[in-house]
């Protein structure tokens, strides 16, 4: 794969105007059935990212063009299915690998919807579910929708990655920028290998072993933050490089999803549901994890007494480390994350935790591209919520593990907890936007 991907990458860098045709291309591919498992897209994909990054795109030409591609890959995918149905098992690769499409219609038939939104995320699964959803005739506007949300979540998880690291090639860095950045992303690689060795394993007290690290990396933070300056500087001059007004309204209604009054008022209708409908322990779970969460991040808030970047015209007056929406984002989505996978597989339980953090995720960053935190600031701020949260949980589960909510609960909490958080998003933007004005 080495030479033709090396071949596709130096061609690309001498016509670059090709490039916005070849990611959309490439995504196209990566989601169509059959020739997603065949051809490497994500490798691809990442690597026609940094050349984006690298100065010939914008970041928000290439998210969308990649999301473009991916639903016309959808789009094909589901046709096929729709038109052969099950005649579609004779094609020759089919023939050859039947546990493609036997894999991907248990997975549909067990998961429903759910399986179109989380199976994005899955390689084998991607490119194959949207045509056994055809296959086994999916209402079309359903498929429409569903689609619409999870190859936007596809869309950043797979391009960013990339565009960011070409950006920060062009960049003049500072000086230990990159021996920080692989100091700090080896950390978190470990981190993230003993959560999934815990989780995949079902090793016993791997709750603890995760709040335990969690907690190492976060006093790590705390101690380490004046020797990473060089890549908090340099992560503020990569984003700030490429902000822009034209994105701004979309990035502050993100990060007033994560603002203190959003997430109390959120946290407190999810718990006033849990009980309501008899959920007595995930009901303890959630609060615990989200209060706790709350009360530690304004202590620790002052106990470091970090100031924040010098970005905005007029700076907020509160400490920085660790981020509070970071935290609160990260505790009320991965609460709801560790509830929808009990009682499921160790795959599956990893898949809801991916899910959930695609939109913590998407706000912490948000605090780094408004001027409002240090990159090391969201750091701790998840670090924070993953402790309380596996602490939380270790507790919980101490005697017996938390049941599985039932699904009727969940068609009350997800649709409720959407509303007010969409709410409080949209009221009073327009303050929002003077506020988060830059130099």
């Amino acid at each position: 794969m080495g030479e033709w991907l090396d071949s596709l990458t130096g061609w690309l860098t001498l016509h670059p105007q090709w490039l916005g045709v070849a990611i959309f291309a490439i995504a196209c591919i990566e989601c169509l059935a059959i020739a997603g498992i065949v051809v490497p897209g994500t490798v691809v994909l990442f690597a026609v990212a940094v050349l984006a990054g690298n100065g010939a795109l914008s970041l928000s030409e290439t998210l969308l063009l990649g999301y473009t591609g991916g639903l016309l890959g959808d789009a094909i995918s589901y046709a096929l299915g729709r038109r052969f149905h099950q005649n579609i098992r004779g094609l020759p690769l089919l023939r050859t690998h039947p546990q493609w499409l036997e894999t991907a219609e248990s997975y549909f038939q067990r998961y429903g919807v759910a399986s179109l939104l989380v199976g994005r995320f899955i390689g084998p699964l991607r490119p194959m579910l949207p045509m056994v959803a055809g296959m086994l005739d999916m209402p079309l506007p359903r498929f429409i929708l569903v689609s619409l949300v999870a190859a936007a979540g596809w869309s950043v998880a797979y391009l960013l990655p990339g565009w960011a690291t070409g950006a920060a090639f062009r960049l003049p860095l500072p000086d230990d920028f990159w021996p920080q950045a692989g100091i700090v992303v080896a950390c978190i690689a470990l981190l993230m290998g003993l959560s999934l060795h815990a989780t995949w394993r079902n090793r016993e007290r791997g709750t603890m072993l995760i709040a335990l690290a969690s907690l190492i990396m976060l006093i790590a933070l705390f101690f380490g933050f004046p020797h990473l300056s060089a890549l908090d500087n340099g992560l503020k001059t990569l984003v700030q490089e490429h902000r822009s007004e034209a994105a701004e309204t979309f990035v502050v209604l993100v990060t007033r999803i994560g603002d203190f009054r959003t997430q109390f008022m959120v946290a407190g209708l999810l718990t006033a549901l849990l009980l309501i409908t008899r959920q007595w322990r995930p009901a303890l779970f959630a609060c615990s994890t989200m209060l706790i969460t709350a009360l530690l991040n304004g202590s620790l808030k002052h106990l470091v007494a970090r100031q924040r970047p010098d970005v905005l015209l007029e700076p907020l007056t509160t400490f920085s480390m660790p981020s509070g929406h970071s935290s609160a984002a990260f505790a009320f989505f991965l609460s709801l994350a560790i509830l929808a996978g009990r009682r499921q597989t160790p795959r599956m339980r990893l898949v809801w935790v991916i899910l959930a953090s695609i939109p913590a995720l998407s706000i912490a960053l948000s605090r780094v591209y408004l001027g409002a935190h240090w990159p090391t600031d969201i750091m701790a701020g998840t670090m924070l919520a993953c402790f309380v949260c596996a602490s939380c949980l270790a507790a919980v589960e101490y005697r017996k593990p938390l049941p599985a909510m039932p699904l009727h609960v969940w068609w009350l909490v997800v649709p409720a907890c959407a509303l007010l958080l969409g709410f409080f998003a949209v009221h009073g933007l327009p303050m929002a936007l003077e506020q988060y004005r830059y130099m």
